[in-house]
């Protein structure tokens, strides 16, 4: 072989070998992020479709930390600074992002959980850490966040004695703005009025609701387009408690007030983990499903109750 093809044939080899670390630089926090989300290193948490878990009467208390890049306008806080969960149990909690500046701004989160062996056990089903996010000038948005302790961390010896875990977020100015999603989309409705209202029932589907339901398809729960008149359990192929499946009640305005105002205490067993406690904001949630039924029409309700 001449020195001419065997100084060819190295060439080509080194070429090789530069393209396959370029490309795995290239990809290397997608790859490290892939490998944290597999493995729970470093406090990676896991996104989970929905949580199929039995509920443990054990509880923990999960605390929220937040940060933001320096340089980010953004004031980005917990809305509470800790709860207390039974492993199992599904729990909607909220962060509240203000865009401090005179410009759009598109962010993305990054979040761990500590003590890292913790990571592995902690289900996010729902987060707005999923996506890139537009937060327009001097905007404020309360962002959900739905998530359960996967009751198996009470078998591993190593992360069974734990009584609290710290679940951190830390906002970025994003690298990849394009696509990005409006935080718009969780915004505050507007102030309740003297009578039932179907438009603020419609803002507050989208700030309270929509994380977890849509009107024409089911999500973590079932759709929600018919449901004021429909008898509960009702959706076909969405996998419902057997205490709702059983039990044999149909949505009219007093069971759906009773059911937002403490699901559980009105259907002892089921798995809806949020609770509607102001009375004007379930007044205006069922004027606004009673609207979707073109069998029904809305009538004003002077008082929150």
């Amino acid at each position: 072989m001449s020195l001419r093809a065997r100084n060819a044939r190295v060439v080509l080899a080194l070429l090789v070998v530069l393209g396959i670390m370029t490309t795995l630089v290239s990809y290397s926090v997608t790859i490290y992020r892939l490998f944290c989300a597999a493995t729970g290193y470093f406090g990676a948490t896991q996104r989970v479709a929905s949580d199929q878990s039995a509920v443990s009467p054990r509880t923990i208390v999960v605390r929220f930390n937040t940060d933001t890049q320096p340089g980010l306008p953004w004031r980005f806080l917990p809305a509470q600074p800790q709860v207390t969960v039974h492993f199992g149990e599904q729990t909607l909690v909220y962060f509240r992002a203000t865009n401090l500046s005179d410009q759009p701004i598109v962010g993305h989160a990054t979040f761990n959980v500590q003590p890292d062996i913790a990571g592995r056990y902690f289900d996010k089903i729902q987060c707005f850490c999923f996506t890139e996010e537009t937060l327009s000038a001097h905007q404020t948005a309360d962002m959900p966040v739905l998530f359960f302790v996967d009751p198996a961390m009470l078998k591993d010896p190593d992360a069974e004695y734990l009584q609290s875990l710290t679940l951190s977020y830390t906002f970025f100015r994003s690298a990849r703005p394009e696509g990005a999603q409006d935080l718009s989309r969780y915004q505050q409705p507007m102030a309740p009025t003297a009578i039932a209202s179907p438009e603020r029932g419609r803002q507050l589907f989208g700030t309270r609701c929509a994380v977890c339901h849509g009107l024409e398809q089911s999500k973590v729960g079932p759709m929600l387009g018919d449901v004021f008149g429909r008898r509960a359990g009702a959706v076909p192929g969405f996998a419902y408690s057997s205490a709702l499946r059983d039990a044999r009640i149909s949505w009219s305005a007093d069971n759906l007030d009773k059911w937002l105002q403490n699901p559980q205490g009105f259907v002892p067993g089921v798995r809806m983990p949020v609770h509607v406690a102001d009375p004007f904001d379930r007044r205006d949630l069922i004027a606004y499903f009673k609207n979707l039924n073109p069998r029904h029409a809305v009538t004003a309700t002077p008082s929150g109750s």
